[in-house]
């Protein structure tokens, strides 16, 4: 028998270094799974949901380069939408195989029947339907090309029939070229960009995820410059290590130092970071952005000079046009605001509260402190991203992953489940909200169904905590965010793996020690405080005066001992942001 298309594309991915298909197969999919099974080469994870399957392979293509996932017609398409938008904002490269109807079929509004055009154009780089065999490979190879310089998603329709055809060769190009580039400002550019940061004294740098790979030449111009350096969530892991200049992170879950840092300098130094929140960024300062992407220079705050290139090649660039600064006044006082940050925030680490109201920053400390110098976290997006932000150093090993642009919750335990795969001889911890794991809570049989020795912690707070907090802050009292929630170390068990209930602070670091030794997947079902919640690191009197508000209503609707649980757990966090 000859070579099917579904076997061509199988071919295609493995060349590409592709490892794995996340999907859950079914009708229009058949065809390419059992070309799966006849190669031997790559393999197919069955997830339970492909919501799942698509989150999964964007931690993987995160971590490890392009990676796969697939949905079959109609339904199996709108379950990705969620992952792929993530992975799109996230610029992580994801090739989507959208198999769909058999071409007879379009349409006639058949069963199961998707206009993926419209369906994927929305969270995708690339989106295209090859509906004859002559079509798959040169749409396939476009597909790749666009997911991997684009750095997004690229979705590949694939009717069902059209993938048990007889397989026809491009007569185009089939290899994709990588060619290493220099990217950086004209020298004039530079120049001008080395004059003003020469002239003026106090400078802050703040960092991106697109500033990773200059962690060192960024080292190196703070310590020009005697400039604190702030960073992003996403940029934490890539910044934080080996960084004597680090005055922690800013933004909504991040803390005062940095924003301080940033406010007080007459010039800031934005580089590869698209960070999104405006009312942090400085209004009075002079900004300079640097980023890869030309289209986000300036999109986030009004900048005195937008500078496009690769951070790698800027800084190496600009370094030798640097003046040496004598005077490192402002540095000095910026890292002593720092120390005093660092002080505070372990208030609540040695607090470790009391029963069923076990503090969750003392569990994300603890965490910190076992976990290797390696381990790849994933959090949940909410309150698990606070203590992840705050409480979970970067040792240059060590990654973070989250659905840190498009804010989605139930991320955490699908990126594991990619993450594990693409490493599976590192520690892979994910930081889960309760309310994250229920919505996706039926993966955990695909963690077990692959014994993946993934560790699951569940930050159980009962409640959805930081809608909690969006909601005190406008000055509306708590509705509707407390959560019923099952026993999910019994759960757990029920998978087929090991589960573990904590009550008691006094318990969290032997239940830990005996989940990161034990061989196999773990789930921790940790009791912490509902009322723990996070200040940003700058409150405007609005917010102030909603939240108080808030506590009002509460007050009012008869809810006294929620509200004095509430002002006795979160009072030091309102010292810290007045």
């Amino acid at each position: 028998m000859g070579k099917k298309v579904a076997d061509q594309i199988v071919e295609m991915l493995v060349n590409n270094n592709v490892k794995r298909i996340y999907a859950v197969t079914g009708d229009s999919l058949n065809e390419l799974n059992d070309a799966v099974r006849r190669s031997g080469k790559i393999k197919w994870i069955h997830v339970r949901h492909e919501e799942v399957g698509a989150y999964a392979a964007a931690a993987e293509a995160e971590l490890d380069g392009l990676a796969c996932c697939a949905g079959s017609s109609g339904p199996g398409h709108v379950h990705l939408i969620n992952g792929l938008y993530d992975a799109n904002r996230s610029g992580v490269p994801v090739i989507a195989i959208a198999s769909t109807i058999n071409t007879p079929e379009y349409g006639v509004d058949y069963f199961q029947a998707t206009n993926t055009y419209k369906l994927f154009d929305d969270c995708s780089v690339y989106n295209e339907v090859a509906s004859t065999p002559k079509q798959v490979p040169r749409i396939l190879q476009a597909a790749i090309q666009n997911a991997v310089h684009k750095k997004g998603v690229a979705v590949f329709g694939l009717p069902g029939d059209v993938s048990s055809m007889p397989a026809e060769e491009s007569a185009t190009s089939m290899y994709n070229f990588h060619g290493e580039t220099v990217l950086r400002p004209s020298d004039l550019e530079m120049h001008k960009f080395a004059d003003l940061v020469n002239k003026h004294p106090k400078i802050s740098i703040y960092c991106g995820i697109g500033a990773r790979e200059a962690h060192d030449d960024i080292i190196k111009l703070a310590a020009l410059l005697k400039a604190p350096i702030g960073y992003s969530f996403r940029g934490k892991m890539g910044m934080q290590y080996d960084n004597p200049f680090e005055v922690g992170m800013t933004g909504l879950l991040g803390v005062p130092s940095a924003f301080h840092a940033m406010h007080e300098s007459d010039l800031v130094i934005l580089l590869g970071t698209d960070f999104p929140y405006e009312h942090f960024m400085p209004v009075k300062n002079k900004i300079i952005q640097v980023d890869e992407k030309p289209e986000r220079l300036g999109r986030r705050a009004k900048l005195e000079m937008g500078l496009s290139g690769k951070i790698t090649d800027t800084i190496a660039a600009l370094l030798p046009l640097i003046k040496d600064k004598e005077d490192d006044s402002f540095l000095k006082a910026q890292l002593e605001i720092y120390d005093k940050v660092k002080e505070n925030l372990d208030i609540y680490v040695n607090a470790t509260g009391s029963e069923n109201h076990i503090s969750p920053e003392f569990v994300a400390s603890t965490i910190n402190e076992m976990a290797n110098d390696d381990t790849v976290f994933t959090v949940d997006t909410g309150m698990c991203c606070v203590w992840g932000a705050r409480y979970i150093a970067g040792t240059g090993k060590r990654m973070m992953l989250g659905s840190f642009n498009h804010g989605s919750m139930a991320n955490a335990m699908p990126m594991a489940i990619g993450a594990q795969l693409a490493y599976p001889e590192r520690q892979i911890i994910a930081f889960c909200g309760d309310g994250g794991l229920s919505m996706l809570l039926g993966d955990l049989a695909t963690i077990k169904q692959y014994n993946l020795p993934i560790k699951l912690i569940v930050f159980n707070n009962r409640s959805l905590g930081m809608v909690q907090l969006e909601m005190q802050v406008e000055g509306l009292p708590n509705n509707e965010t407390d959560m019923v929630n099952p026993d999910f170390a019994m759960i757990a068990e029920a998978m087929g793996f090991k589960g573990i209930s904590v009550t008691k602070p006094e318990d969290v670091k032997a239940s830990l020690a005996e989940a990161f030794i034990h061989d196999g997947p773990v789930l921790v079902n940790i009791f912490t405080n509902p009322q723990a919640l996070a200040m940003p690191p700058e409150m405007e009197f609005d917010q102030m005066k909603g939240y108080a508000l808030s506590i009002s209503k509460m007050i009012l609707g008869g809810r006294m001992d929620e509200v004095l649980e509430m002002v006795k757990t979160n009072y030091k966090h309102m010292k810290e942001v007045l």
